[in-house]
């Protein structure tokens, strides 16, 4: 029997689900809530703890008399940030494969020879901290499969031959058992419902905010909530092979796909340390046969390799190229823009098309009120479906209610109320029974000389993209209308966009009625509709160069796999949001402007720095081999390469348009 355990988020989840999902060690199950707290950022509390220690052993080294404390704090910096790297490196060369870590990681112990402690020291400071950088990143990643899981119930209601309910766990839940689902409740698995009625809402599957009606008969996916029915279902997808498993499945593939700059980097990072660490072992041995120089020594050959060596670790590389990236990103957190990596910078400067969901992020996710259209006499239709939806939770509700009480209107008096669970909802007004709800539901009640020309009014409302509920009121009907609207600004947005020569596509699991005039309204040209969200990853599988913008967790897969994936923090899903590249934590896409233009910034001063860089190794490197310079000035040399490119770095904390946002604010901000 399987054991549980106490999560770190206060739930119980089996052993087997932690080693499964891939997270880091600081919510593991073996370890205490106090032990949970020293393990979260360990890499980064280490590289701190060496710096300091390194900081510390420097200045401490200026008085000679404190020599053994100086080098007893250098010890402990070798301890923090050489360990780890030591046993990485170890595990590299026992694999075959040497890269820039273990070159970095062999020059800094190196040093120690030669006398050059403290350099060594620094390399290995600087290299935590980069890898402290690249843990951050990966964990970003790894949470986008649990916010799944924690969507997804771990347990349902089994309905027994006896009619009694029994919990159980869904991974113990076969094909064909009968479960029950509760008013409120999410929806374990995947079902086909066999008895009830309710409305579902799938907002974080399709992105669509509508509830759908579901009855017997029709299917219901795993994830989608159950509004006000009780619904039994008999379930015809494993755990394992829900909708939102395979959701998870295609997350992973995505974020497994990409970047290929990080596969060609590697490669090269690994050809590189071979050629340093094979030139220091040539230069070692045959410089003594070309050169009247002697093995040992500082004049020596090896004493000239290993300081070679030293030199052309890339130092300005490993430290100057972050600082590139985290003064952009820096400057985006103060627009409330989340970069997880500079890279996408690098990325999305490389970006020719760019596609957006559309509810919640083109526009608002609300429905608004447009108006009515009555056949027959009912002056006080609107009251009548403001009285009943005041008891309602669903968009439509919200929409009335809120036009409602913007216009100051009064309820009616209402003698009795009763919500159809999948329909809509039943009032008594004047003695006389009034009906609110969908047109499947109305229709068949309308006397047979006004159902043709209700339907053709339905009709022409779909094809502008709208909604509708209908009201049944003594054989007079009132349709309302609804819409939604797009965000504020955001043709403005758009039309910036397509300036700076990107391409817009809009990619929506709505229908196409509802796409259309939202794309048209938008100025957009290129839109597909009725996509699932293997057809949203499949599409931006076969583009490159493209970011995708989206807020559900039908995007999620799509914002994965995507060159850029970019999400909306505050409409967004919990796994939109980790499964992308940039947040938009206030929502504000009016921003995507300044932010393309930050990133190709960043593309020119990171080229500028790289050819920096590579010319503070050549002229530290080549002088030091040939003795014409003392070890500590080709040090120098070489960390005055790290300090010009990140001088160089820092001019992106200013540099930059200001954003649509700030222009506004300083505009409005201006005396008369």
């Amino acid at each position: 029997m399987k054991q549980l355990f106490p999560s770190a988020s206060g739930g119980i989840e089996l052993f087997d689900e932690f080693f499964d999902s891939g997270l880091e060690e600081s919510v593991s199950p073996f370890l205490l809530p106090e032990a949970r707290k020293w393990g979260v950022n360990l890499p980064l509390k280490a590289a701190v703890t060496a710096a300091v220690l390194l900081l510390c052993s420097f200045v401490i080294s200026f008085f000679p008399q404190q020599s053994s404390l100086s080098h007893f704090l250098l010890l402990l910096c070798y301890f923090f940030a050489g360990i780890p790297a030591l046993i990485a490196s170890v595990e590299d060369i026992s694999n075959l494969e040497i890269n820039i870590d273990v070159l970095m990681t062999l020059a800094a112990f190196l040093s120690i020879l030669i006398g050059s402690g403290q350099e060594g020291a620094l390399l290995l400071v600087l290299f935590s901290f980069s890898s402290a950088m690249e843990e951050s990143v990966r964990s970003k990643a790894k949470g986008a499969l649990a916010s799944l899981k924690q969507l997804s119930p771990q347990k349902a209601f089994v309905v027994e031959k006896d009619g009694f309910l029994i919990e159980r766990s869904v991974r113990d839940i076969r094909v064909g058992t009968d479960i029950h689902v509760k008013a409120g409740q999410v929806i374990p698995l995947d079902g086909t419902v066999i008895l009830g009625s309710s409305s579902v809402n799938l907002v974080h599957l399709t992105g669509e905010n509508l509830p759908l009606s579901r009855k017997k008969g029709d299917e219901v996916p795993a994830g989608a909530r159950n509004l006000e029915g009780a619904l039994t279902l008999t379930v015809t997808r494993t755990s394992s092979d829900s909708t939102l498993a395979r959701i998870i499945q295609l997350i992973t593939q995505a974020q497994e796909a990409k970047p290929r700059l990080q596969q060609w980097f590697d490669r090269a990072s690994h050809l590189y340390a071979i050629g340093v660490i094979s030139l220091t072992a040539l230069f070692a041995i045959s410089l003594p046969l070309f050169f009247a120089i002697p093995y040992l020594g500082t004049e020596g050959s090896v004493y000239r390799a290993l300081a070679f060596m030293i030199a052309a670790s890339p130092c300005a590389l490993i430290i100057a190229i972050p600082i590139a990236y985290l003064s952009a990103v820096s400057a985006c957190a103060k627009q409330g823009i989340l970069l997880k990596g500079g890279v996408i910078l690098d990325a999305l400067a490389k970006c020719k098309t760019i596609g957006f969901d559309k509810t919640g992020t083109l526009t608002t996710g609300e429905l608004e009120y447009l108006g009515m259209q009555t056949f027959g006499e009912n002056p006080h239709a609107f009251e009548m479906a403001y009285t009943l939806e005041r008891s309602a939770v669903h968009p439509i509700a919200y929409a009335i209610v809120n036009y409602a009480q913007k216009n100051h209107l009064t309820l009616l008096e209402m003698d009795q109320f009763t919500q159809v669970p999948g329909y809509g909802l039943k009032g008594e007004f004047y003695h006389q029974e009034a009906l609110l709800g969908g047109a499947e539901w109305i229709i068949p009640k309308i006397p047979n000389n006004d159902v043709e020309q209700i339907q053709q009014a339905l009709t022409a409302i779909r094809k502008k993209g709208e909604v509708c509920t209908l009201l049944l009121f003594k054989n007079n009907v009132s349709i309302f209308r609804f819409k939604d609207t797009l965000r504020e600004g955001i043709e403005t947005t758009l039309k910036a966009l397509k300036a700076e020569g990107l391409k817009l596509v809009m990619l929506t699991g709505d229908h196409v009625e509802s796409a259309a005039p939202i794309a048209k309204q938008a100025g957009i040209d290129e839109f597909y509709a009725d996509l699932r969200p293997e057809d949203k990853l499949s599409f931006i599988s076969h583009h490159s160069h493209i970011a995708m913008v989206g807020d559900g967790i039908n995007d999620a897969p799509a914002l994965a796999r995507a060159t850029v994936g970019i999400s909306m923090g505050k409409v967004g899903s919990s796994t939109a949001v980790d499964a992308s590249d940039i947040v938009l934590l206030q929502d504000n896409i009016e921003l995507l402007t300044w932010l393309i233009q930050k990133a190709r910034q960043v593309t020119k001063i990171v080229k500028q720095n790289l050819i920096i860089a590579s010319a503070a190794i050549v002229f530290a490197t080549m002088p030091a081999l040939l003795g014409w310079i003392p070890l500590w000035l080709a040090v120098i040399l070489h960390e005055g390469g790290t300090v010009i490119v990140g001088l160089n770095a820092l001019r992106l904390l200013t540099r930059g348009k200001k954003s649509h946002a700030s222009q506004r604010t300083s505009q409005g901000s201006r005396p008369g």
